[in-house]
């Protein structure tokens, strides 16, 4: 693969600062453990493929991931992203499908994963899942039961939001906004319209734990509680999601934790990443938009699907349009062909980059410094260019193959030259080049951009891409 030859060494930690949602203001990242940094980011409830809305996060906060290592040390950064493998979507799919529970989620955990590593997003270091952590989930609830922080309720156990007098800071909703949001829920057995289930009971062929309330399984929020303390403890770093999470979801997560352990224990910071929409309007299966992850990537690359997403601020809505694609694509062209034409180098990335990133992930603006770099690269040619090339669009998963294998991709199900009749048409024109026979050279390179296949003839031979 072309790499460069080395990772150069950056020679002193820069300040990162991220907009903390609690705090309302971007804040200097300053980690609960000196020189240690926990990260927990919900992930994906798995019992359908992954939307281009659920790649947001993962994209995101990937590269969040990639800059802590960088100024941190890849063993001094642990990333936990959870997989949700009980919940009331995953019975409401097994129940229309007839598809046994643990095979639709061993079946779409399997395909998120192989989505996300196509669009180049790293493995977090922990992926636990909420089935995994039963134990932990009833422990959280019952010492919650005994602090007077929660009450059992025909077979129900809610969390009594009255008493925690600053519920509702994350989200900084009004009370009549907190019961208005809460109202799928409403149920006679609530002291609350606010309170929120912590376990509620199984029956028939439901999912389900034994515990002190009665055969059961656990709310949604007490999951991602139970598991960050389990892998994070109860003091860590970085929270984040989408912005859709921020209520009830996360509201809720502090609630649980804090009321818990107490006070200034839990997420420190608190990111979260805008929505998305599909040519302006509100993705939606009724309305024949929905853009799975796993269909985008047969028509589109992953890098281009990736850099499409970058080229938005995370905290901005995005809007996501052919138009987007298309400009990410030909981007990707013009970097990846200032590498072919350099060669490999060794050189670190450019502070503009990582000055931009460590500015609240400021992509856009580091992208601006991506174009600067290429630029350099066509200008000089030199290899050492190169390197700062990749070495920054690696901060941000990009331009992570050879330049080659880049411009011979091709969408599933496209028919066409196969990569060796491209390479065998091109022997046999240079071959008639060198034999004077121009004529038969001029057939064969216009036969191939017929084909697709653009030709660039240079001193170190013939390349070709797809057009």
């Amino acid at each position: 693969m072309f790499r460069v030859s080395g990772a150069a060494i950056h020679s002193a930690q820069m300040t990162i600062r991220i907009y903390n949602t609690l705090a309302r203001e971007k804040q200097a990242l300053e980690p609960v453990t000196p020189g240690r940094v926990g990260m927990y980011v919900c992930g994906p409830t798995v019992y359908d493929y992954a939307h281009i809305g659920n790649a947001r996060p993962v994209i995101v906060f990937d590269v969040l991931y990639r800059l802590l290592r960088r100024e941190f040390g890849a063993g001094n950064v642990k990333y936990v992203r959870n997989i949700t493998d009980v919940d009331d979507k995953i019975i409401a799919a097994a129940d229309e499908s007839g598809e046994e529970i643990a095979s639709i989620t061993a079946r779409t955990t399997e395909a998120f994963q192989a989505d996300m590593a196509a669009l180049g997003a790293l493995p977090p270091d922990e992926e636990p899942r909420a089935t995994g952590h039963i134990p932990e989930m009833i422990a959280l609830t019952e010492d919650l039961i005994a602090k007077g922080h929660a009450y059992e309720a025909d077979g129900h156990v809610l969390f009594d939001v009255s008493s925690m007098a600053d519920y509702g800071r994350l989200s900084r909703h009004s009370q009549d906004e907190l019961i208005a949001g809460s109202r799928v829920e409403v149920a006679p057995y609530k002291r609350n319209p606010t309170d929120f289930v912590l376990w509620k009971p199984s029956t028939g062929a439901q999912p389900g734990w034994d515990s002190p309330w009665g055969f059961g399984r656990p709310g949604w929020h007490l999951e991602c509680s139970a598991m960050s303390e389990k892998h994070l403890g109860i003091n860590f770093d970085i929270h984040g999601g989408g912005q859709d999470l921020i209520f009830p979801h996360h509201e809720n997560e502090i609630a649980q934790s804090i009321c818990s352990h107490g006070a200034g224990t839990f997420a420190k910071y608190w990111m979260h990443n805008g929505h998305l929409q599909v040519e302006g309007g509100k993705m939606s299966k009724s309305l024949g938009d929905f853009i799975a992850v796993h269909d985008l990537l047969k028509a589109h690359h992953g890098e281009t699907i990736r850099l499409a997403m970058l080229m938005t601020h995370y905290r901005r809505p995005i809007n996501w349009t052919a138009d987007g694609l298309a400009q990410a694509k030909s981007q990707l062209d013009g970097w990846y062909g200032a590498l072919r034409a350099a060669g490999e180098g060794d050189a670190d990335a450019s502070s503009a980059l990582v000055e931009a990133l460590s500015d609240d992930l400021n992509t856009p603006l580091a992208i601006s410094a991506l174009h600067e770099a290429a630029g350099a690269v066509n200008k000089s040619g030199t290899t050492g260019g190169a390197g700062a090339l990749q070495s920054g669009a690696g901060l941000l998963g990009l331009l992570q193959l050879d330049p080659d294998d880049w411009f011979k991709w091709q969408p599933e199900g496209t028919v066409g030259l196969a990569d060796g009749d491209v390479d065998a048409l091109i022997e046999e024109r240079d071959a008639a080049r060198a034999g004077r026979n121009f004529t038969r050279a001029d057939e064969i390179r216009d036969r191939l951009a017929e084909a697709g296949i653009l030709l660039e003839d240079g001193a170190q031979g013939t390349t070709w891409k797809r057009g």
